[in-house]
C-alpha cells in the first residue's frame, strides 16, 4: 500500500477541529467495559486523553517533537487537575462524541473543557488543566504562537 493510500484511510482518524475546539468520535468496545456491560469508570480517562491528543496534533503541537527537544529541551505534558462530572453511563457499542475546547489559558497552562455524549445525551463533562514541564519537572511557558492556537473560543 502507498504512504498516499495509509495517509487517506488515517485522515479522519484525529477527529476534526470544529468553530470551538475539537471533535473525536469513538465506538465503546468490550474491553472498555466492566462484568456488567457499561463503560468502566476509569476508561472515561482515556477517551478524554484521546480528545485532548488529537485536538493538540490537528493543532500542530505533537507529543513525539517535544520529547524529541523541538523547544529546545525535552518537553512533556502533565496534567495537574482534573474535576469529572459522571451523569450517564455508555454501554458496549455505543458511539461517543469526545469534544475538547481551551477554557482558558496563561503563560504556563492550560485549561480544558471536555465532554463525552451519545448523541445529544451529555454523559461525561470535565475540566483539564495541563502544564508543560522539562525532564527535571520545571514548568515551563508555552511558547507564543501556541496563545494564538489555544485560544479560548467564546
Amino acid at each position: 500500500m502507498s504512504e498516499n493510500n495509509i495517509l487517506s484511510l488515517t485522515d479522519g482518524l484525529a477527529g476534526e477541529l470544529t468553530d470551538i475546539g475539537h471533535r473525536l468520535l469513538a465506538r465503546v468496545y468490550y474491553a472498555d467495559t466492566d462484568f456488567s456491560g457499561v463503560v468502566y469508570h476509569a476508561r472515561y480517562l482515556e477517551f478524554l486523553e484521546r480528545g485532548r491528543t488529537d485536538y493538540l496534533r490537528l493543532l500542530g503541537v505533537h507529543h513525539s517533537e517535544l520529547a524529541d527537544g523541538k523547544l529546545g529541551e525535552s518537553i512533556v505534558w502533565v496534567v495537574r487537575r482534573m474535576e469529572i462530572d459522571f451523569r450517564s453511563a455508555a454501554r458496549i457499542d455505543d458511539v461517543l462524541t469526545v469534544e475538547t475546547h481551551t477554557a482558558e489559558i496563561s503563560g504556563a497552562r492550560v485549561r480544558m473543557a471536555q465532554s463525552i455524549k451519545r448523541g445529544e445525551e451529555l454523559l461525561i463533562a470535565a475540566r483539564v488543566e495541563a502544564a508543560l514541564v522539562n525532564g527535571a519537572g520545571r514548568p515551563r511557558r508555552f511558547p507564543a504562537e501556541w496563545i494564538k492556537l489555544f485560544k479560548p473560543q467564546s
